[in-house]
């Protein structure tokens, strides 16, 4: 049975820059649904270039976190972090063992600055108490070279080293892939699995503990190794390419933006629904519907390319008396309005949407008459190889702005020989589309 909102712990050490341990595992599950627990078992004086201090807890004091969880709630699946000695090491191998809780391993031994984080003997202690009990180990190169004893520099020595590390007790590892060209490697004793990925710039403090998280709860929620292996990859990848430079050095991965990002492209879709809802509705709008269509559009926040922008997947249409959507609204949806919406964003951020209109002197003479801001741009002046309506729209921006100092509502084009004519009006606001 697949749980819909499991509960997880992580057992590790506590990071006050917030980028990596506790708190990087803790924003992982609560990113991704699930109800994240703890055990602290450090305390680290920690930011972006280091660790300055570590005071690790009594075992008694792990032991008593992981216990009043435990007899409260079911754990669906649990990790470790930080482990720093090997008495904590066995206390936590025995809380496992006590209460059956499926475990993976992350064996932390350094931050990403390069500082210590494990006593050497207590890895000894990690590979004969606690690997034994792991459903899986995720160490990244190093530490897989510290734990099989041989140095990787390819995908051949991680191989090898994957087959040490089972034969010496785990059931199974994933040799992560930073340094393999982006790719992981999972070997659970019988085949190898590439989990193919790419290297990608950003922040990594804290990847390793939010690749383990994350596949800590994939596993949770019933996934196999190999897809939780995979779910976990693309969502650590995001956070690295999300991530945000918050100190002086390393920057720490984010794990919620891309959560947020998502919540904006929802908005962006109710956005454009129910803007089609109201041109639908309307008696009138039929009239300003040019005779190849149109389409009305709505970007997120920060929105860079026009995949950030959500259209009509196709186009609005008049169908006799009757405005008609051909097709759902769609992130990327458009390149011809999502354009028009990036070249107004360009100018200012808050104007997120835009509609694009039949061209008519009447149209032009109401919005006028409205109140309206309105500029045009001449398609003699355009450059070659360019968009026609991000060009234009900038352009007319630009124009009127220098003139008025502020961004127009309507932008419009009489068309040329050739082509067709339209009006396209930026009927924006700052948190969406409101009135259009």
């Amino acid at each position: 049975m697949i749980e819909k909102y499991p509960v997880v712990m992580t057992i590790a050490g506590s990071d006050s820059g917030g980028g990596a341990g506790i708190q990087a595992d803790l924003k992982t599950f609560a990113t991704l649904g699930a109800h994240g627990t703890c055990a602290i078992t450090s305390i680290t004086s920690q930011n972006t270039t280091g660790v300055q201090d570590v005071h690790d807890l009594p075992p008694g004091t792990v032991e008593s976190q992981m216990r009043a969880v435990a007899i409260d709630m079911k754990i669906a699946y649990a990790k470790t972090g930080m482990l720093s000695s090997s008495a904590i090491i066995t206390r936590v191998a025995e809380m496992v063992r006590e209460y059956q809780i499926p475990l993976v391993v992350d064996p932390v031994m350094a931050a990403e600055a390069g500082d210590s984080l494990i006593r050497r003997e207590a890895v000894t202690t990690l590979q004969e108490e606690l690997i034994p009990l792991a459903r899986v180990l995720t160490p990244n190169v190093d530490e897989a070279g510290i734990l099989s004893g041989i140095r990787i520099n390819d995908l051949d020595d991680a191989k090898e080293a994957a087959r040490r590390i089972v034969d010496s007790g785990a059931n199974a590892v994933i040799i992560t892939g930073g340094h393999l060209e982006g790719a992981d490697l999972l070997y659970e004793g019988v085949d190898f699995t590439l989990v193919d990925g790419e290297l990608v710039k950003g922040g990594t403090h804290g990847a390793g503990c939010t690749y383990s998280a994350a596949l800590t709860v994939f596993l949770a929620g019933g996934a196999s190794l190999r897809d939780a292996a995979a779910g976990a990859k693309l969502f650590v990848t995001r956070a690295i390419l999300e991530s945000r430079s918050v100190g002086q050095g390393v920057g720490p991965v984010n794990q919620v933006q891309h959560t947020v990002k998502t919540a904006w492209m929802y908005e962006a879709v109710v956005d454009v629904q129910e803007a089609v809802a109201i041109l639908e509705s309307s008696r009138d709008f039929p009239h300003l519907i040019p005779e190849v269509g149109c389409n009305v559009a709505s970007a997120i926040p920060d929105a860079s390319g026009t995949e950030d922008v959500c259209a009509v997947r196709g186009r609005i249409v008049r169908s006799g008396d009757r405005v008609q959507a051909v097709g759902c609204p769609a992130m990327g949806a458009s390149r011809h309005v999502a354009r028009i919406v990036l070249a107004a964003m360009h100018h200012d951020a808050g104007l997120r949407a835009a509609l694009n209109i039949r061209y008519s002197e009447d149209v032009l003479e109401v919005a006028r008459d409205m109140g309206l801001a309105v500029a045009s741009f001449d398609r003699a002046h355009e450059p070659e190889g360019v968009s026609t309506m991000e060009w234009g729209t900038r352009t007319a921006i630009d124009n009127y702005r220098k003139l008025h100092n502020r961004v127009p509502d309507m932008v419009y084009d009489q068309g040329a020989y050739g082509t067709a004519a339209g009006a396209q009006g930026c009927g924006c606001c700052g948190d969406g589309c409101g009135d259009w």
